[in-house]
């Protein structure tokens, strides 16, 4: 859809959806910009639209009253609420109920459900405000340079179902902006401007009037109205208002400081220019100074002027002229506070972040967390002002806390996360160094795509090169572009492709399946009906007690009749039951089902396990756990969880210890089914563990009211049910993840009996008893130690002895047509010795015959052949050793490679050794007469 001619389409019909009764109450003109035609709404005559206008607010406010940060959203708030309006809790800034977002990036996705490919909007209450926080890591560049750009901000979302009981439409949704503007913030009428434009968005869109203030915009009024396109479109059922305006502005717009910073922050600023000593902009004696006075001029300017960061140094410049003030003099007075502007940004949006659990990594959201992470401890080093992250992350939470109280729960977990990032990052400090080095040597002028390469492979940062003198300055587009390469779609969808069914099946026409699984969870055989057949082994019935795969839940298996069902998925409302061999009945023929119960059982286990592993990591780990992925089977399960580091065993056994404890608690497994609307009230959006649910209708599982999940799998009754949880293993398994392996019931004890066994085992071996067995253990290790040594010891006296016998057995080669060119060469196929035999031995023989070729070729144990190559010194201009490992690996159907002087490699055909001597020789032979040739 194209948003300029749905702009045209509606200003063409501007009474229906641009003028409100307020405009004609209080005489709004409409009138058009000279410079781009855009249409607005005011009270005087103006000559262009406010998109054209100068921040004249700055030094000079147009309200009656200042507000700061919090004391603005207090006033709205109440103003609201008085005008019959329920106040909400902000949402998480991790958006668990999209998954298409990482972030919430607008006030309206907290009421933007996903059910069968629809976006609807569910709220709460009607009407509402709330103060979301947002995320956007689109303008990353921006920040601290504009004076209002963020990547975290709060809009102040106004929402209302206009279609609902409390519900209004567009006169009475202006009329209460108006009045916030005019009666709580004393602006003059005359001050605000509307500008008409157009929203598009999650499959419906609608008209908008924008008000802006002396050039800012302060909000932006969204009409939901339509779905479908400019011309084919309908009225939606439920019209929604969707008013979002940024805290940050309106607080701005009453102080009327050179940045919105300035006011945003104010606290946090003015602690930091207590300890720092640096110049105070919000002071009321700035202007003061002649920096503080340069300063103040250049921050209004470049706020009212910057419109992107494609013209930045252009627009700067351009203010030192207007300011009659050198360009260089002006950027080390003006580059400190961007970058404490960035700084105090970036780590606001760290502590909601993590507060609601994203980590900073290398893949998904994460990624962004990093960058903007590194910036920030980049830009404090340049600083040099001694502050630690964390220090500015507890000024954060003192301020916020009026506002969202709930963030100083997670100031331990933030600084846990920050501190261990921050060491991270010291420790690539020494590599940065060498490659910066390396960059100053080798005088290349740096591409974007050089820089990325460098921030991803290496952690350099471009405003490190920049701070070093390797780059001129911070590419305008460089952290946008690194966003934007890690923000995919997160949504994953299972279709026809399962099964390789045609696309052109019709699976609406018919009846869906009824699931029993649910309803009846201990039943396993049933009769049902055949309602289709397709492929001749896919059936669908009317009903069944077959579970499907999803959520990470593996299939059950069974017979239908007499055909063993080996797969089961859930496509839309009926389920396909996979059966192996040909399906020889008819649709419509009734059949009977057995479903695999001790299969079905342990599944049903291990997934209520997993709910219980997931609890336990979060109690012993930290609140930003959060489950990344999981996979439950008959033999074990599997659980990925949000963490920053590798589990230690102590952390292992203390996850296993709590789930056990659980599981002797013996508590009941509830559950429930809930509207989606009421289970986020009740239980928040932890319920999301296992990612979003496409339905209204939300299945709780309740454990003991510890683990509350919205799930579809099966589940155990009791905790007591399980019996015993085992963890098998833990790894890393990519940045910011940690793998949990584990079984749980009868499995788990088959497992521990198992390593039981396993010790024994070793116990018999070692010759002692389980009491003493760490004793002997440790005994005999220290022994085989003792004797490495002496085997080592002896070979290398063997390998000394051996060098004169191989340089007797060695073989003269010379060139065809200069006797002078020659090499002598030594090979051995050996069973005896191993590859330590021979390194020895290659290396000390060729150190002593510079004309030497060492070959050896390594059976090893696993019938396979390792080949090891020295070439002396004088060989090496001859044929290098590397070239005959990788020729010589070929023969074995492996590979090989390595230096001029030593090569390596093998492979696993050794009925090739045989003819392997004389393909030495051919080697040889070319390679000298090569080397004649070219001399």
């Amino acid at each position: 859809m194209n948003k300029s001619e749905l702009l045209s389409l509606f200003s063409s019909d501007y009474e229906k959806y641009y003028k409100v009764s307020l405009f004609e109450k209080l005489g709004f003109i409409r009138q058009s910009c000279s410079v781009c035609s855009r249409f607005f709404w005011a009270i005087p005559q103006r000559s262009i639209c406010p998109d054209h206008e100068n921040y004249t607010f700055i030094g000079n406010p147009p309200t009656s009253r200042r507000f700061s940060y919090t004391q603005s959203w207090e006033k709205i708030k109440d103003y609201f609420e008085k005008n019959g309006h329920s106040i909400v809790n902000r949402y998480p800034v991790v958006c668990r109920w999209r998954d298409d977002l990482y972030y919430t990036i607008a006030s309206i996705v907290d009421f933007q459900r996903v059910a069968d490919g629809k976006v609807m909007f569910e709220l709460p209450h009607n009407p509402l405000v709330v103060p979301q926080t947002c995320l956007r890591f689109n303008d990353i560049e921006n920040v601290g340079i504009t004076g209002r750009h963020y990547t975290s901000f709060c809009m102040v979302g106004q929402t209302c179902d206009a279609d609902s009981n409390g519900g209004y439409w567009k006169d009475k949704c202006i009329d209460l902006d108006f009045g916030l503007l005019v009666d709580i913030f004393g602006i003059s009428p005359a001050e605000i401007t509307f500008v008409e434009d157009v929203w598009i968005g999650a499959g419906a869109f609608g008209s908008s009037l924008e008000y802006f203030v002396r050039g800012l915009e302060l909000g932006n009024a969204v009409f939901t109205e339509f779905e479908g396109t400019e011309k084919n479109h309908r009225v939606l059922k439920n019209k929604i208002i969707d008013m979002g305006a940024g805290l940050e502005r309106l607080s701005w717009i009453t102080n009327g400081t050179p940045t919105s910073y300035d006011c945003t922050f104010e606290s946090v600023l003015k602690r930091i220019y207590e300890m720092s000593g640096m110049d105070n902009l919000f002071s009321s004696n700035r202007n003061n100074n002649y920096q503080s006075k340069i300063l103040s001029d250049y921050f209004s300017r470049i706020s009212a002027k910057l419109q992107s960061t494609s013209d930045v140094l252009q627009v700067k410049k351009q203010i030192a002229q207007e300011l009659s003030v050198d360009f260089e003099k002006l950027q080390k007075i003006v580059v400190p506070y961007e970058s404490l502007y960035t700084i105090i940004d970036h780590t606001r949006t760290l502590v909601f972040a993590i507060s609601d659990g994203s980590l900073p990594s290398n893949v998904g959201g994460g990624y962004n967390l990093r960058v903007i992470l590194r910036r920030t401890l980049s830009l404090l080093k340049q600083l040099g002002l001694g502050f630690k992250v964390t220090d500015i992350v507890d000024l954060h939470l003192d301020q916020l806390r009026p506002l969202y109280p709930e963030l100083m729960d997670y100031r331990n977990d933030i600084h846990e996360i920050l501190d261990i990032e921050c060491k991270r990052f010291i420790e690539t400090q020494d590599r940065i160094v060498t490659i910066s080095t390396k960059i100053k040597k080798g005088k290349t002028k740096l591409s974007l795509d050089d820089l990325i390469r460098l921030y991803e492979s290496d952690g350099v940062t471009p405003d490190y090169l920049v701070e070093n003198g390797l780059l001129d300055a911070v590419p305008a587009n460089f952290y946008t572009r690194l966003s934007e390469l890690h923000s995919t779609n997160r949504s994953e969808k299972r279709d026809k492709k399962e099964f390789n069914m045609d696309d052109n099946i019709d699976l609406d026409s018919s009846k869906g399946t009824t699931l029993m699984y649910y309803d009846d969870p201990l039943r396993y055989s049933f009769n049902a009906k055949i309602l289709k057949i397709i492929n001749k082994n896919l059936v669908v019935l009317d009903k069944t007690c077959f579970y499907p795969r999803g959520g990470g839940q593996e299939p059950d298996f069974g017979y239908i009749g007499d055909y063993k069902v080996d797969n089961v998925v859930k496509i839309k409302d009926k389920l396909f039951h996979h059966v192996v061999g040909t399906f020889e009945q008819n649709e419509g023929d009734l059949i009977d089902c057995v479903v695999e119960k001790e299969r079905r059982l342990a599944i049903t286990k291990n997934h209520t396990a997993t709910h219980i592993i997931n609890h336990a990591s979060r109690s012993v780990l930290g609140s930003w756990v959060w489950q990344n992925s999981a996979y439950k089977d008959e033999t074990y399960a599997r659980l990925d969880i949000t963490h920053h580091s590798a589990l230690s065993r102590e952390e292992m056994q203390e996850i296993e210890r709590k789930a056990n404890d659980i599981v002797r608690r013996n508590l009941p497994v509830m559950i429930n089914w809930h509207s989606r609307g009421m289970a986020e009230q009740n239980y928040g959006f932890r319920i999301y563990q296992g990612g979003v649910v496409p339905t209204n209708d939300v299945r709780i599982v309740n454990i003991g009211g510890l683990d509350i999940e919205a799930c579809g799998g099966t589940h155990v009754f009791n905790t007591g049910e399980l019996g015993l949880i085992k963890i098998l293993k833990t790894e890393r398994i990519q940045d910011g993840v940690v793998r949990i392996e584990f079984v749980a019931g009868e499995n788990a004890l088959n497992r521990v009996q198992d390593q039981d066994n396993q010790i024994q085992y070793i116990v018999n071996k070692l010759g002692t008893n389980r009491d003493k067995i760490l004793e002997t253990f440790s005994k005999n290790i220290d022994e085989s130690d003792k004797s490495k040594k002496k085997i080592k010891n002896l070979l290398r006296r063997i390998s000394i002895a051996s060098v004169d016998q191989i340089n007797n057995d060695s073989v003269v080669l010379k060139s065809e047509s200069n006797e002078d060119r020659f090499l002598k060469y030594y090979f051995k196929i050996d069973e005896e010795f191993d590859d330590e035999f021979h390194l020895l031995v290659g290396q000390t023989s060729t150190e002593r015959n510079p004309d030497l070729v060492y070959i050896s070729v390594i059976i090893m144990e696993n019938k396979s052949a390792k080949i090891i190559v020295f070439c002396g010194k004088n060989a090496t201009k001859i044929v290098k050793a590397n070239t005959i490992a990788s020729q010589l690996s070929k023969m074995l159907g492996g590979s090989g490679g390595g230096t001029p002087n030593f090569g390596q490699g093998g492979g696993n055909m050794i009925e090739s050794l045989p003819g392997m001597s004389e393909a030495v020789r051919k080697i040889l032979i070319e390679k000298l007469n090569e080397t004649t040739e070219k001399d």
